[in-house]
């Protein structure tokens, strides 16, 4: 056994312990604990930055040893029940750890300067350690009850984190939405860790795995309750890695600060229902109805997220789809069998996905002092433009992961994404249909926000010397003119009458310092390369790749791997792939492209045609659609909101009616008939004596004939 391996416990304590430490700081001695916030900030990342390179070091024994390792001790021992805590290190877990520390670290490194301003700064990386600590306990967990805990913890920093800026009303409101719609799943999913136990009378993977598999073998355990069990397991990872119908929080997650969106989406919280549902491969793959479940809920979840995001102008929540829909791609792979290309989207995703993220908050950072420190303003598109001439690092890296994300060779997601689609063929042609369509519309939105971003001329000074134009004068006046509706391109539509407004208002954004573009040219490193690590060897055939033959003893029993049978085969599942992401990106070229390609400039025309009624319906449609989330808040609202609002009101009418009715009712009745029966006393006994005996007759007469 390697000695690092005694010591992995030391991967989740020391960011814990950093957090810890902040919090109590915070606690005892706020004036202080703020006083030295820099310090607090490099404690951080220098704990976080250890536990990296244990993680590598992990990684590394894993490659050359490929031994799994658990380490157990008895948390509650008795007769009936033994839960046990642990740890345990496998390919699974080594994968992980070094996503997870990495990408989190890069995140802190990021932060310091891009919260530097603000008064929660020390705060911001007491939950960021609190975060990361919670994610790398639950990939480290040897067992469901143990995963369980850490899941929780984690939804919980991730209310703390999505809601940091409490204040503003989105933040708050979008913090409840995320923590709510993911007590969903968590009660799905410990629903479902209670059925297995019953099923297996065990919480350890190795054991439940085996037993469950035996039970099958033998006959011994219905299928009619093994498969709800499993779906409610998987419910889990549907709300928490945003899949349809539980996906309505993600983008609300925007409201939170941008490091936190690009841990949130790249290797933590979205990642953690990937990662289950690669953890209980096993149990999923002996049940073909679940994994029927699996792969249409990813492919559903895939082409929602991609029609939704074609026509987002919040650069942000832009993201968040396409986060949204590459999840779908993961959790399809998984549900059609291919363990290894899911897993590995993950990996190449993340890096790509945490690069565009961080470069869309060097983006934002430097909108904020032009347009205000509004996220509607400095996060819409419509102000931006032309920033790779003002911020050309922030663009280059920006470009390589929207041409990664795109699947546009030799980057990294091509590689995994393009062995998605080709399994998804294999597998069911409407799926692979599914994904192939789903490629093209990536790479249309993609480089949609690309150039709008990017190319093309700045226009946030364009609509403030409009506004001057037309005779704002002051500040607050601005404001309230800038609060109608901004056409997505308009300086081509400004007429300039004041050259002193242009003087005024001529300010252009700046690149980022050097903290924040250190994580983007570290993270396009990944970007451009980790792709290679799942290339397939040419030996006369494609024969399965390392990474394969590495991840193989995670999969209970033989494990065939869906591949193509010689290269020629991989370059026509190629070629299929990157024409579709081709055409995607010439479409958006020919719409958005800094050359127009139409006498009427179809770039400043195209997008406000279609907010208008008429034109050609179906364009019109998809743009609603995709504008209005497809309409799937409105109806969650009027449904579930709605629902329950009238649910309220009339157990409001019951319980004021009905029971406070029958109560009332009783005391009324009792008073209205104490007040009756006094005006029957008269003083007179021998009235008194006369309804005695008349009394006494009729109850005798009562007796006499019942019996």
């Amino acid at each position: 056994m390697e000695l690092i391996y005694q010591f992995i416990w030391i991967v989740p304590f020391l960011p814990f312990l950093a957090s810890i430490l902040i919090g109590l700081g915070l606690l005892f001695f706020p004036k202080s604990t703020k006083s030295l916030r820099r310090v607090w900030a490099i404690a951080s990342i220098s704990l976080l930055s250890i536990a990296m390179s244990i993680s590598f070091d992990i990684f590394w024994q894993q490659i050359t040893g490929n031994s799994i390792y658990r380490y157990l001790w008895s948390w509650i021992s008795d007769k009936n029940i033994v839960f046990k805590v642990g740890l345990l290190i496998d390919p699974l877990t080594s994968i992980m750890l070094v996503l997870i520390t990495t990408i989190g670290v890069l995140v802190m490194i990021y932060s310091d300067s891009y919260m530097s301003h603000d008064q929660g700064y020390v705060r911001f990386f007491a939950y960021l350690s609190l975060f990361t600590a919670s994610m790398l306990g639950l990939v480290l967990s040897p067992n469901l009850i143990q995963i369980y805990f850490f899941w929780e913890l984690v939804g919980m920093c991730s209310y703390l984190l999505i809601g940091f800026w409490f204040t503003r009303p989105g933040a708050a409101e979008a913090c409840q939405k995320a923590f709510i719609i993911n007590r969903i799943g968590d009660f799905g999913l410990l629903l479902g860790i209670l059925g297995f136990y019953w099923i297996t009378g065990s919480f350890e993977f190795e054991a439940l795995f085996e037993r469950f598999n035996e039970l099958l073998a033998n006959n011994e355990v219905s299928l009619w309750f093994a498969t709800p069990c499993a779906l409610l397991l998987f419910l889990g990872p549907v709300a928490k890695s945003a899949q349809f119908p539980l996906h309505v929080w993600l983008p609300d997650a925007m409201e939170g600060p941008t490091p936190i969106s690009a841990l949130i989406h790249a290797a933590t919280m979205v990642a953690a229902g990937i990662f289950l549902v690669a953890r209980l491969f096993p149990l999923f793959q002996a049940l073909p109805l679940v994994m029927g479940v699996i792969s249409w809920t990813g492919a559903a979840t895939a082409l929602l997220g991609a029609t939704i995001a074609l026509a987002q102008r919040d650069i942000k929540k832009g993201l968040a789809y396409s986060t949204m829909s590459q999840l779908g791609y993961m959790m399809l792979a998984l549900g059609i069998g291919s363990y290894k290309a899911g897993l590995f989207h993950l990996i190449t995703h993340a890096y790509s996905k945490a690069l565009l993220f961080l470069g869309s908050g060097s983006i934002i950072h430097s909108m904020e002092p032009i347009v205000g420190y509004s996220p509607g303003k400095s996060q819409n598109m419509a102000f931006m433009g032309g920033l790779r001439k003002h911020m050309p690092i922030t663009g280059t890296t920006f470009l390589i992961g929207t041409l990664s994300l795109c699947g546009i060779p030799p980057l990294a997601c091509f590689w995994s994404k393009d062995e998605i689609l080709a399994d998804s063929w294999l597998y069911f042609p409407v799926i692979g249909w599914i994904a192939w369509i789903t490629a093209g519309l990536t790479a249309f939105y993609m480089f949609r926000i690309y150039f709008i971003t990017f190319e093309g001329n700045f226009r946030a000074n364009s609509f403030k010397e409009s506004f001057l134009v037309s005779g704002v004068t002051t500040s607050k006046e601005l404001d309230r003119k800038e609060k109608r509706p901004i056409p997505l391109f308009a300086d081509s539509r400004i007429n300039m009458e004041r050259d002193d407004a242009r003087a005024r208002y001529s300010l252009y954004p700046k690149e980022s310092d050097k903290i924040m573009l250190f994580p983007l040219l570290v993270l396009a490193v990944p970007t451009l390369f980790s792709g290679f690590i799942g290339v397939p060897t040419l030996q006369g055939q494609l024969n399965p790749d390392p990474l394969s033959h590495w991840l193989y003893p995670l999969i209970n029993g033989p494990y065939e791997v869906i591949s193509k049978e010689n290269w020629l085969k991989f370059l026509s599942n190629a070629i299929a792939s990157v024409g579709i992401a081709l055409s995607g990106l010439f479409i958006a070229y020919f719409l958005y492209g800094p050359i127009p390609f139409h006498s009427r400039n179809i770039r400043d025309n195209f997008e406000p045609l279609l907010e208008e009624e008429g034109g050609n319906p179906f364009l019109h449609f998809i743009y609603n659609w995709s504008f209005f989330r497809g309409y799937i808040d409105g109806y969650y609202d009027i449904i579930f909101v709605g629902g329950i609002r009238i649910l309220a009101k009339i157990g409001f009418f019951l319980d004021e009616w009905v029971i406070d009715g029958a109560v009332n009712g009783v005391g009324i009745s009792i008073l209205f008939g104490g007040e009756n029966l006094k005006q029957m006393e008269g003083g007179r006994i021998p009235s008194y004596l006369f309804g005695l005996i008349f009394g006494t007759f009729l109850l005798s007469l009562i007796v006499f004939f019942t019996f």
